[in-house]
């Protein structure tokens, strides 16, 4: 074969490609419409999974996933692998670990009886990291003992039907490999640390278009454009003819255009895809500058951002959702700019240098690193953990709990549904954070401690591996995460007696051993301890105070537009706090880039290609995990592990007293939905307005249907909101 021969060969290659994508496009559609059906015929009240397989041509287990209402009754379990459903009930039956994993564990000291402990920082203890997706490196097997290197195994997707018993196989977690390896793991990485800046970030001059109505703010002025099919190019034409000297920031208040495509793709991020990588004459996908250089678009099924460079020419400009701060609640472009200046004045109170920046979590973290103390023991920043340190943490911790509980866990007709949400909820858990080089606590250490050192160190900052047995009699919610199947499943084991092994926080593990109705047993099998610190104490401090002047302004302002701009600020305030602790967790970056097909020898060789068209292939690639200097997993660790605890029991110093859903009655939990807890009857709870409180949002008086989907669940919450807001329930505050 020689060059010419090689060089059609591969142009062949390319349009076989092509055309292979279209065709799985299009099956991928056809398998969506066929579960619709299938769910469809479900609802019939004879329906039988025997009768659809075939006529579906799938196997029956396939059919029960994707309907678990057809499953048998003789399974017990039932398959949560369906696309629409909840995972309802994968507690169903206790989970036994092989005896072989069974390696002796240090039992935690009992909290119960005697005097009170101290609570484990109702307001910031240790723990669990969000994310969604497994670490890329190898780790070694989740037994206390194991110490060969493997790979935590994968599930199927979520969405990929699968057979019922590879549904119930749980993932496995990692561990901490054994011997000098171990060691090396437990250290910081490099000349890697969080410092503080020494520039100022600059601000970019902004527009708020609302492409539904052609509406375009920018600065003081208001006008309307002709935005044709509200493609890229459209947008950008129509705006940089109507402000000729150029913004570098456009918000899409309403509309989103980059889904005006949708119903020709299978998938919504197919058509985001799409949007983005249109051609745009006289413009290109930018490939960033400066010290926040990203490379190319950043595709998100419903915040995607958009970036481009004039051809020729030093113009940059992003196109961005303003549903990353907040959602607009019908406000027009002229209230979102309001919103963002009364932001940017209630930050310059606190920081001089203050400068909104493209998303909450940038800006977040960016205002954060202006925190970082000058003087002092962290003085030169604060180191980053190791690589695989961070990887542990990514793949055995977890964000919110979000649980829906069906029948027969409640019953089918629930005498009410009341929604309780924690204010500014995140802001609770900031005042203590691990900080220091981390000490590595195995089961011996633990053991060899008295019991008021192991209560103190479960007290501290510590992520910690644990085999933890559910009493007998216990009739109420689970309290720790589990691994489920899936890449980032969690469950919340609560079956009597069933035993399983996790990584966990200390506010969680408090919790188990101390909650108010029995004692949960809980073995340390291995452990990560730092010393207590506030890393991000002053930060959370401005940022509610500027909370509570947004929040003040939104009740009193004489102007309704202003209440709600001064609203809509504070609701990206909590953004800022929210997203800047997530970037914390740094999982590992995916990159996404446009190519022109004349060059696609230049794609890089591990990427995956998303989309393409005649003119360019859009592509993206996995990173892994970046030098990022503000890279902490074990602060968003701490902060989430304290947020999922205070869900279930949270103490009240100031009126005495404890709140949360293991403090409401067995069988009356609904959902838990991150911040919020769903209940059947209204709970005597009291609320100041403070951060981490419960705050009765929504309140369905009447009896309804429990619900079995997210779906259903959401609209329930929504009704439930507007019957409180319509007429409040007597005595609630």
């Amino acid at each position: 074969m020689d060059s010419k021969t090689y060089t059609a060969a591969l142009a062949e290659l390319r349009t076989l490609r092509d055309e292979l994508k279209k065709k799985q496009a299009e099956v991928a559609k056809l398998e969506t419409e066929r579960a619709r059906r299938v769910t469809a015929l479900a609802g019939y009240e004879k329906a039988k999974a025997e009768r659809i397989a075939p006529a579906a041509g799938l196997s029956l287990a396939d059919v029960v996933a994707i309907a678990p209402i057809l499953a048998p009754d003789s399974i017990t379990a039932p398959a949560q692998s369906a696309p629409a459903a909840p995972a309802a009930d994968v507690h169903a039956e206790p989970i036994e670990e092989p005896p072989a994993v069974q390696a002796p564990g240090a039992v935690a000291p009992s909290m119960t009886g005697g005097p009170e402990a101290p609570p484990p920082a109702d307001a910031a203890p240790p723990t669990l990291a969000q994310a969604e997706a497994a670490p890329s490196m190898a780790y070694a097997a989740p037994a206390a003992s194991a110490s060969t290197a493997a790979p935590p195994p994968k599930s199927p997707p979520a969405s990929t039907p699968s057979s019922l018993a590879a549904a119930d196989v749980p993932r496995s977690l990692p561990s901490l490999p054994e011997g000098p390896e171990g060691d090396r793991w437990v250290g910081h990485t490099a000349n890697l640390a969080s410092t503080r800046p020494n520039f100022t970030q600059q601000a970019r001059s902004t527009a708020f278009l609302d492409t539904a109505t052609g509406m375009l703010v920018y600065r003081d002025q208001t006008v309307r454009l002709d935005l044709a099919s509200a493609s890229a190019g459209d947008i950008l034409q129509a705006v940089f003819h109507t402000v000729p000297e150029g913004v570098e920031r456009i918000y899409i208040t309403a509309g989103d255009p980059w889904h005006r495509d949708a119903g020709r793709y299978p998938f919504l991020r197919d058509a985001v895809a799409a949007w983005l990588s249109a051609p745009i004459p006289g413009w290109r996908t930018d490939t960033g500058r400066g010290k926040d250089r990203m490379a190319g678009h950043f595709v998100h099924a419903r915040h995607p951002v958009a970036r481009y460079q004039r051809e020729g020419a030093d113009q940059h400009v992003e196109i961005r959702s303003v549903g990353e701060w907040f959602d607009p609640e019908g406000a027009d472009p002229a209230i979102i700019r309001d919103a963002f200046v009364l932001l940017w004045k209630a930050l310059r109170a606190h920081w001089s240098d203050a400068v909104i920046m493209g998303s909450p979590s940038q800006t977040g973290r960016d205002l954060w690193t202006r925190t970082i103390p000058a003087r002092g023991q962290f003085a030169d920043g604060y180191p980053v953990l190791s690589e695989e340190l961070r990887g542990l943490l990514h793949a055995t911790a977890g964000q919110g709990r979000t649980e829906l509980f069906t029948p027969p866990d409640v019953p089918e007709q629930l005498p009410a549904l009341v929604e309780y949400d924690r204010t500014f909820a995140y802001a609770k858990h900031t005042w203590k954070s691990p900080v220091g080089t981390p000490r590595r606590i195995t089961a011996a250490t633990f053991a060899s401690w008295s019991s008021k050192e192991q209560t103190k160190a479960l007290f501290g900052c510590g992520h910690w591996q644990v085999r933890v047995t559910v009493p007998d009699g216990w009739n109420h919610v689970g309290i720790l995460p589990a691994p489920a199947p899936g890449e980032r499943a969690w469950h919340y084991p609560r079956t009597p007696g069933a035993t399983f092994t996790t990584w966990a926080g200390g506010p969680e593990i408090y919790t188990a051993l101390s909650n108010p109705l029995a004692p949960w047993k809980v073995e340390i099998l291995d452990g990560l301890l730092w010393d207590d610190g506030k890393p991000l104490d002053d930060w959370s401090k401005k940022l509610k105070e500027a909370w509570g002047a947004l929040s003040a302004q939104a009740d009193l302002h004489g102007d309704p537009t202003q209440r709600q701009a001064a609203h809509l600020a504070s609701r990206a305030v909590r953004s800022l706090l929210l997203y800047g602790i997530g970037s914390f967790a740094q999982r590992p970056r995916t990159v996404t880039g446009t190519t022109p097909r004349t060059a696609e020898r230049d794609i890089p060789a591990d990427a995956e290609i998303i989309g393409f068209d005649d003119d360019h292939v859009t592509w993206q690639r996995p990173t892994g995990f970046s030098r990022d200097p503000n890279a902490h997993p074990e602060w968003a660790a701490t902060i989430w592990s304290g947020a999922r605890a205070a869900l279930l029991s949270m103490r009240m110093r100031e009126d005495n007293t404890h709140v949360g859903a293991l403090h409401a009655p067995p069988g009356t939990v609904v959902a838990f939905r991150t911040d919020a807890v769903y209940l059947t009857a209204p709970q005597n709870w009291p609320y100041h307005g403070q951060p981490g409180e419960y705050l009765q949002k929504g309140h369905l008086a009447e009896p309804v249907p429990a619900p079995t989907t997210e779906d259903e669940l959401l609209a329930l919450r929504d009704a439930g909101r507007h019957a409180l807001h319509r007429t409040p329930i007597d005595g609630d505050a």
